[in-house]
């Protein structure tokens, strides 16, 4: 099965995409892990994806077309996938409608005021890539790393004007693809709890 996770900066997709991956036994494969890693490298094309998501700006949709292209060739996609982060455009989703066939697109929705709620307390371990949040998964001892000790901080894609900026984005340009997968869409409330969004979520794919 071929799924898209949408929703928001912060609606939950990484959580539920790690559910339906161990339920259905496919790859969650997520751009911005895979943005992420390339920035790591500190390569010139990494340097090239940083000048975009540290403005809170989508990356262009060649850069990502091609990251994407390579991870879909691995052996671990031959049974399907779940897409979470792409596509983010009409043009990115007119590219998969010409590569793939989705078989269903999951929709996890969440108000603004509470996605800016959710981001502004999640703090980052910049030294073993752990992450909590002020409200929901708080460290041992405040701003410090349960796991290796290093101080916490923020990052900068989830300081508030970033983040506002970020839903503007998604509103202009993601948002549109509601309407775009609509005969195969399954929307589902973001804001309960995570284990409930999951049973409803995998229960509707049954569907």
């Amino acid at each position: 099965m071929k799924l898209i996770l949408l929703g928001a900066p912060g609606a939950g997709k990484g959580t539920q995409a790690a559910r339906i991956s161990a339920a259905l036994g496919i790859p969650a494969i997520s751009t911005g892990d895979i943005i992420r890693s390339a920035i790591k490298t500190g390569s010139p094309l990494g340097l090239e994806l940083k000048s975009y998501t540290d403005k809170g700006a989508l990356v262009p949709d060649e850069l990502v077309v091609a990251l994407l292209q390579d991870r879909l060739k691995d052996a671990d996609c031959e049974n399907g996938y779940i897409l979470d982060g792409f596509p983010r455009t009409i043009e990115q989703a007119k590219f998969l409608d010409r590569a793939v066939h989705i078989d269903r697109v999951v929709n996890i929705v969440v108000e603004d005021e509470v996605i800016v709620r959710r981001m502004g307390g999640r703090r980052f371990c910049p030294t073993c890539h752990a992450t909590f949040h002020t409200v929901y998964s708080k460290p041992q001892v405040e701003g410090i790393c349960d796991h290796c000790k290093a101080p916490l901080t923020i990052r900068d894609d989830d300081k508030p004007e970033t983040v506002l900026h970020r839903l503007k984005v998604y509103h202009d340009q993601t948002e549109p693809l509601e309407a775009h997968y609509a005969d195969i869409m399954l929307s589902v409330d973001g804001t309960r709890d995570v284990e409930v969004i999951a049973s409803e979520i995998l229960e509707g794919l049954k569907a």
